[in-house]
């Protein structure tokens, strides 16, 4: 099963909340959410690549979540919240890669090849931008909207001095645990250039 496939499956599965239909709608006809890049140049920078990656963070966040509380993890995060929070937390990288051409020399002969280049028309962020984003289609909670605004840690220019995120992982550990997620199927199970 290709990512795609296997990011609608899981979405159908889980999430059920009002909007999440609306949702799906934009990122198969209004987004390039499926052949979007997960970066320009890092983890998955390949057409399909977001797709791919948010599968990955998915797949992460389960396992780390039933290593944290176990089998009887739903007493504590519902399957509902890991699949929107693992699925939905980059959904602020779509309609923001665009292709270009670069020379680049092979084989003692200069050829064009794509390349992804960023041009991000909102600039609103980074986490809080998919919080935004997702936020027009159906209602987070609490605990979902800090886990997907905090999934970059300390990568994010807003952690420097401040004790914001510190305080978000203290108070809702799967803000951390999807960090965590993301760093792994980043560095663990994607290829990077």
């Amino acid at each position: 099963m290709d990512a795609k496939e296997e990011f609608i499956r899981i979405y159908n599965t889980f999430i059920k909340r009002e909007g999440a239909d609306k949702l799906m709608d934009y990122l198969l006809n209004q987004s390039d959410f499926f052949s979007a890049p997960a970066s320009g140049r890092q983890h998955s920078s390949f057409e399909g690549g977001l797709a791919f990656h948010s599968v990955n963070v998915y797949n992460r966040l389960k396992k780390n979540v039933e290593l944290e509380y176990g089998k009887d993890y739903s007493t504590k995060i519902s399957d509902e919240s890991i699949a929107i929070i693992g699925l939905l937390h980059d959904l602020c990288k779509v309609n923001t890669y665009v292709v270009e051409q670069k020379n680049v020399k092979e084989n003692n002969v200069w050829v064009q090849k794509p390349f992804y280049v960023y041009n991000n028309t909102l600039p609103y962020g980074h986490g809080e931008k998919s919080v935004y984003i997702i936020s027009g289609f159906m209602r987070l909670t609490r605990e979902e909207a800090i886990a997907i605004n905090w999934h970059m840690g300390g990568f994010d220019l807003r952690a420097q001095g401040s004790s914001d995120m510190s305080d978000a992982y203290e108070k809702y550990p799967i803000a951390l645990l999807t960090h965590v997620s993301d760093l792994e199927a980043s560095y663990l199970d994607e290829s990077r250039k």
